[in-house]
This record gives structure tokens, C-alpha cells and sequence, in this order.
């Protein structure tokens, strides 16, 4: 019964010795993982910034397009507004030059 305590000691240790081994197997193993995990968040982090500063020049490009095209809009408008006053100068004058001929015609008649 002696002899079979030492192997049952050796036994115990030699259990111990196997999950000690894979305890240093997994924790190597999830250092790993971590380390991979933490350069795919930097690198997930550096993508996040770089699309948020495109993301801001964009939107500050549509504002001032906007401002652009507001601006034109109203130039637009305001171009357009004179063109249909000059028509009706041109129309004005048009009509008294008519006026003018019809009374140079009835003068040359007489």
C-alpha cells in the first residue's frame, strides 16, 4: 500500500505538471488573441477618424454649395427681374419710335 501512494503522488503531480502546461498554453494563446483584438480596434479606430474628417469636409463642401447656390439663385432672380424690365423698355421704346415714324409718314404725306 506504500508503493502505491508515491505513484499515486506522482500521478497527482504529473495531473497538476498537465494542467499547469495548459493554463500556460491558453493564457499564451488568449495574449495572442488580445494583442490581435487591440491592433484590430486601432486599426477600427484610425478608419473611425479618417471617415470622420471626411465626413465633416463633406458636409462643410454641401454648406458652402449651398451658400453657392443660394447665392445664384437669388442673382438668378435678380437677373431675371431686369431682363423683363428691359423687354419692357424695349417695348416702350419700340412703340414711340412706331409713333415717331407714323408722324414723320403723315408729315411727309402732307
Amino acid at each position: 500500500m506504500e508503493a502505491a501512494a508515491p505513484e499515486q503522488g506522482i500521478d497527482s503531480l504529473a495531473h497538476l505538471e498537465e494542467r499547469i502546461t495548459r493554463a500556460v498554453q491558453a493564457i499564451t494563446t488568449l495574449r495572442s488573441e488580445n494583442q490581435q483584438l487591440q491592433q484590430r480596434l486601432k486599426t477600427a479606430l484610425d478608419e473611425l477618424k479618417s471617415a470622420t474628417g471626411a465626413r465633416e469636409t463633406g458636409e462643410a463642401r454641401a454648406i458652402a454649395m449651398q451658400r453657392e447656390r443660394d447665392e445664384l439663385n437669388l442673382r438668378v432672380k435678380r437677373l431675371s427681374d431686369e431682363l423683363d424690365d428691359l423687354r419692357g423698355e424695349r417695348k416702350q421704346v419700340r412703340s414711340r419710335i412706331e409713333k415717331l415714324l407714323n408722324q414723320l409718314d403723315l408729315l411727309s404725306a402732307s
